[in-house]
């Protein structure tokens, strides 16, 4: 397996309200046995890798990825990988690092996320775990031998947008997605007969352009032809992104429900309502300002207030919009969505 690491270079990162600097990570370790780790967790395209970021340059942090197919080398487009701009600086591990053709499994994440933190913390930071794998984030928090447990605690924050809303905005990145070239990225990778079940070619954009370059290589391949089916695969990719999301938020609920995890809830659909500079101001007040306040107590020790405005904890207040079931999805992609916030159009 090839595996190298992405550090994105130091930046001086500009500040919100709270907290006023970075913070030292280490002034607080004598006050619990444990060490910290927070963990970001959303169904795709909500801001999860833009609030870890947010998070990480206000306080002294590195991110772990958490997407199972993020961590693959290439095809950036299709993966909707983190700029390195987008990075801010902030150093980023198990982004784009494993051999396209490999398979990397919960066990593999495991135990590279767990060298990786006892890495970070060692250095005085704080790990920020983020990504829409849920399995592996459960594999790492919920192991068999309790070694995480014994040995962190953990502050769970959860992005969430309410389905409708997102599923406009998935379909919406799709077509930028095409825009910016994702269909000449996939090209580039695609082989007959290829197997979908494996490395990153399992990615959401990859086998649904398989009949599409199946015409482009057939000798009798006619022009109407490639672009029905280049409108199908375009569609269908939109139908499968907002068919993940519903699986990524109904194993959220599972994690708090059957799990009994904490998870803090953020809601950001306001922000996917707005754009430019309205959006940005939102999204400062509505999901960096209480996540930053939640990550603040988290490290402090202090005690969880019953209620915080801008968070929820799911199960304690609840999340009572009706589960998306899959029946909706289709009809979702197909409408024209409404203003998005063009910031957010890399987060995952």
């Amino acid at each position: 397996m090839k595996m190298t690491m992405m550090l994105c270079q130091q930046a001086q990162p500009s500040l919100l309200q709270m907290p006023t600097g970075r913070m030292d990570l280490s002034a607080l370790r004598h006050r619990s046995q444990k060490d910290k780790v927070v963990v970001v967790v959303g169904a795709t395209g909500t801001g999860k890798s833009r609030l870890s970021i947010d998070l990480a340059t206000r306080y002294s942090a590195e991110i772990i990825n958490s997407d199972k197919i993020q961590v693959y080398e290439g095809l950036d487009i299709v993966t909707n990988k983190m700029t390195y701009e987008e990075c801010e600086g902030v150093p980023h591990h198990l982004l784009g690092i494993v051999d396209p053709e490999a398979d990397f499994t919960a066990q593999n994440f495991v135990s590279t996320a767990s060298l990786t933190m006892k890495s970070i913390v060692g250095r005085g930071k704080l790990p920020i775990i983020a990504g829409g794998s849920n399995s592996f984030i459960e594999a790492l928090i919920d192991d068999q031998n309790y070694e995480f447990r014994s040995r962190y605690d953990v502050c769970f924050l959860w992005v969430d947008v309410a389905m409708p809303v997102l599923h406009r905005f998935v379909s919406d990145r799709v077509d930028r997605m095409v825009s910016a070239g994702i269909v000449e990225e996939v090209r580039e990778m695609y082989r007959p007969n290829s197997d979908y079940s494996k490395g990153i070619r399992r990615a959401i954009g990859v086998p649904e352009f398989d009949a599409y370059f199946r015409e482009e290589y057939s000798s009798s391949s006619d022009e109407n032809t490639r672009k029905k089916l280049l409108e199908e695969a375009i569609n269908q990719t939109k139908i499968n992104t907002c068919k993940l999301a519903c699986r990524q938020l109904e194993k959220i609920r599972r994690l708090q429900k059957v799990k009994g995890w904490e998870i803090r809830r953020l809601d950001a659909t306001p922000v996917f309502q707005k754009q430019g500079q309205e959006a940005d101001e939102l999204w400062a007040e509505s999901v960096v300002g209480p996540g930053s306040v939640i990550v603040n107590q988290f490290l402090h020790n202090i005690c969880y207030p019953q209620s915080f405005p801008g968070a929820t904890d799911y199960g304690r207040r609840g999340n009572k919009r009706a589960t998306p079931t899959m029946s909706m999805v289709t009809a979702t992609v197909n409408k024209r969505a409404a203003p998005t916030m063009p910031m957010v159009a890399a987060a995952v």
